[in-house]
């Protein structure tokens, strides 16, 4: 009988997933990764994704299932992997993306770890997307269901971890998911999503990250596009490209964040036309197909809620990958992540540089 590790938040969806295994007849376990205390993060409250409220749903999932269930320790890795890194990239203007860099270094790399350490078989994870096998290569694709794909933050799956992962849900919609967990009585079938980035649920990411660091972001100068001073912002790690909203002052037009600029300690305000660009060039980048010889027609993303659209991809001398959109986009945005799709098929991916 093959052996299944499932990757269990406490939420509906890696509880279907578990059930969806075992029905299968898959041998399998729940385990829950312990990312953080809640005083590591300032928070006092129970009320974060894989908190104490979260881990009892996923045993009570796992006794109803009558599956062994087990909670794995993966603090130091993930504060050096996830949120170091998301302190970083806001202080040196970018945007950073947490949730790709837990599936890449927490699910999909210290699991397969404990998938090999215990002689299992498979990783199993809820995500709405799926894995197919074509000419002896694995091929990421999304999710039937495409309002709730989540193929955006799999890019840098590797062949060998496309091998040894099942997504169990790739073929359903949230309505069926709901259905089921309700159908078995599971505790949390009504549950709500996690909207938030786990470690940060208020979504005050820069009070977070001077709480964490204990460091003052000094204020500095809001800037025009020719570099004029236009008034005062109140930190660098308070803006993000695109942000319109909490800049706490007036213009007499509406002024979005375009740029920053660390060394001067400014922030780039501009129109929302000023927004929108043709171009970019990716670091860091993961082909799941062959890498290509040339330039590619494809579609991509560069963010998680966006229809993808129409683009020229091609690989630089240095590994780099340069995205050339057939029509501008708006707010490309560093440290984000930029996707490549051939249809449903997932073609790799990318950091915004």
């Amino acid at each position: 009988m093959k052996k299944a590790i499932i990757a269990m938040s406490g939420g509906v969806d890696s509880s279907v997933a578990a059930y969806l295994m075992k029905k299968s007849g898959f041998d399998c376990i729940g385990v829950t990764m312990k990312l953080y205390d809640n005083e590591d993060i300032n928070i006092s409250r129970e009320k974060t994704c894989c908190s104490l409220d979260d881990i009892e749903d996923a045993r009570a999932v796992s006794n109803r299932l009558g599956i062994p269930y087990y909670v794995f320790n993966f603090k130091d890795e993930f504060r050096e992997k996830v949120i170091d890194k998301f302190i970083a990239t806001y202080e040196n203007g970018g945007t950073p993306n947490p949730c790709i860099d837990c599936n890449r270094y927490l699910k999909f790399a210290r699991l397969f770890d404990k998938m090999k350490e215990l002689g299992y078989d498979f990783v199993v994870t809820g995500h709405y997307a799926r894995v197919e096998e074509k000419d002896g290569r694995f091929l990421l694709k999304k999710g039937l269901d495409e309002s709730k794909d989540q193929s955006y933050v799999l890019y840098s799956l590797t062949q060998e971890q496309l091998a040894y992962i099942r997504f169990p849900l790739g073929e359903y919609s949230k309505t069926d998911i709901r259905k089921i967990a309700e159908e078995q009585g599971f505790v949390n079938a009504r549950k709500k999503d996690s909207q938030d980035i786990c470690f940060v649920p208020d979504g005050d990411y820069a009070s977070f990250i001077e709480k964490y660091t204990g460091k003052v972001y000094p204020e500095g100068d809001f800037v025009d596009i020719h570099g004029n001073p236009i008034g005062r912002h109140q930190g660098i790690i308070r803006y993000t490209n695109g942000q319109r909203k909490g800049l706490g002052v007036a213009f007499g037009q509406p002024m979005y964040v375009s740029g920053k600029n660390i060394e001067k300690n400014t922030v780039t305000l501009s129109t929302n036309e000023e927004l929108f660009s043709s171009e970019l060039t990716a670091y860091d980048f993961n082909w799941i197909v062959p890498k290509p010889d040339e330039e590619i027609k494809c579609s991509a993303k560069v963010r998680y809620n966006m229809k993808e659209q129409s683009a020229t991809a091609f690989v630089n001398q240095d590994g780099t990958v340069t995205v050339r959109f057939d029509s501008p986009q708006r707010a490309i945005t560093k440290g984000q992540s930029v996707v490549l799709y051939d249809g449903d098929t997932v073609l790799g991916g990318g950091t915004i540089k």
